[in-house]
């Protein structure tokens, strides 16, 4: 099964970061690719060249700004 990508915001929990197109780590990313699989939420970060993955538990909010075709 191929996961569905979207656009949008992920917000996670106190004490969980990610890394942004920075390289700093922070709670928030905006403008991220993201794709939710099994327990999982997979985060593409502009400028980061790996895919970030998140246990659902440590997601706060994520807002979708559209599916993505490709």
């Amino acid at each position: 099964m191929n996961p569905t990508w979207r656009s949008g915001t992920v917000e996670l929990l106190d004490g969980y970061t990610l890394t942004d197109s920075e390289g700093r780590r922070t709670s928030t990313v905006h403008g991220v690719r993201f794709a939710i699989e099994g327990g999982y939420l997979n985060v593409e970060v502009p400028g980061v060249p790996h895919v970030q993955i998140v246990s659902a538990p440590a997601v706060r909010l994520v807002t979708c700004d559209g599916v993505l075709t490709s």
